[in-house]
């Protein structure tokens, strides 16, 4: 799989793509991340890609000519562009599924006041990843990348993901390692027993009272 994000700044991506899951699935090659500046794709010869608002308000926008230059050299027939924006839907586990079966996932990350409203007839999709504001789509792509990474065969092992929160609409179970006892604090007994039918049993217990608990929206 090949994501590649639209950035101002490719900068913030070092640590993120150095570390972790989304390093050792880069070096084997599962997914391959591509940072494009679309300030080199500005017609501007002082490199701005925003101006001031018409019809006035405070801040600057997002022009026209770099996205839609840039995503004229990087777009493909196979290509899913994703604007994140803060009037997106939210984006979520079943997003992420659907976009882990993607050929080419572009990322456009926005700035400033947010893009001019004919950017949006270029993209396929429109996230947001929660209801608050951040300075630029750079932390959204970084969610969404990690997300979508995780899900790639490879990147992971396999029985790692099906016990994970979310894939079949529930929390996950609570968890517990060793000691079995820790300032007053214990194991559940079930989880010492050996008994790996109760264990199971308690398990799915504990994740639906969990997601009645935290997130009864997950249930309706």
């Amino acid at each position: 799989m090949k994501i590649t994000v639209l950035t101002l700044f490719p900068n913030m991506f070092d640590g993120f793509l150095s570390e972790s899951i989304i390093k050792r699935a880069r070096e084997k090659g599962i997914v391959d991340i591509e940072l494009v500046n679309f300030r080199d794709y500005t017609p501007l010869k002082n490199g701005q890609v925003d101006d001031s608002i018409y019809g006035g308000g405070p801040g600057m926008l997002l022009r026209c000519e770099p996205i839609f230059e840039c995503l004229d050299a990087v777009r493909t027939q196979n290509s899913l562009v994703v604007m994140l924006t803060p009037d997106g839907k939210t984006f979520d586990q079943t997003c992420a599924r659907e976009f882990a079966e993607v050929e080419h996932l572009i990322l456009l990350c926005g700035h400033y006041e947010g893009f001019d409203e004919r950017i949006k007839t270029i993209v396929d999709v429109q996230l947001s990843i929660g209801d608050f504001i951040l300075t630029g789509g750079e932390v959204p792509a970084m969610a969404i990348v990690d997300a979508v990474t995780r899900l790639l065969p490879g990147a992971i092992r396999e029985e790692s993901l099906d016990s994970e929160a979310f894939e079949d609409g529930l929390l996950d179970y609570p968890s517990y390692t060793k000691p079995s006892e820790y300032r007053g604090l214990s194991v559940p007994e079930v989880l010492l027993s050996g008994d790996h039918a109760k264990i199971d049993a308690w398990r799915e217990k504990m994740r639906l009272e969990k997601t009645k608990e935290k997130r009864p929206d997950l249930l309706e």
